[in-house]
């Protein structure tokens, strides 16, 4: 048994790490879903100036406890449905 949890452990150690974001809910219409929007910054590589990139995320929320405006951190995970690749991790600041 001591071999199995072994290799068991070797492998969950050689996965990589899961990529984690930070966002703003913008919209929660759906069941179960949330939409989080991302916003990235990065310095110009000829001009210098730092510019803003925005991408949409489409996030389970098990327990439909986010609303808009909420400030969350959400983790990549396996397909859940079409658009769905990431989950809730932990409500940073909630709206106000």
């Amino acid at each position: 048994m001591s071999e199995e949890t072994e290799v068991a452990e070797q492998a969950e150690s050689t996965r990589p790490r899961r990529k984690v974001r930070e966002g703003v809910v913008v919209s929660n219409k759906m069941d179960k879903t949330a939409v989080v929007e991302v916003v990235r910054r990065s310095r110009h590589p000829q001009y210098g100036k730092t510019v803003q990139q925005h991408k949409k995320y489409h996030t389970h929320d098990e327990e439909n406890t986010l609303n808009e405006g909420d400030k969350v951190r959400i983790v990549e995970t396996k397909p859940l449905s079409k658009n769905k690749r990431w989950r809730l991790l932990e409500i940073l600041e909630r709206a106000r």
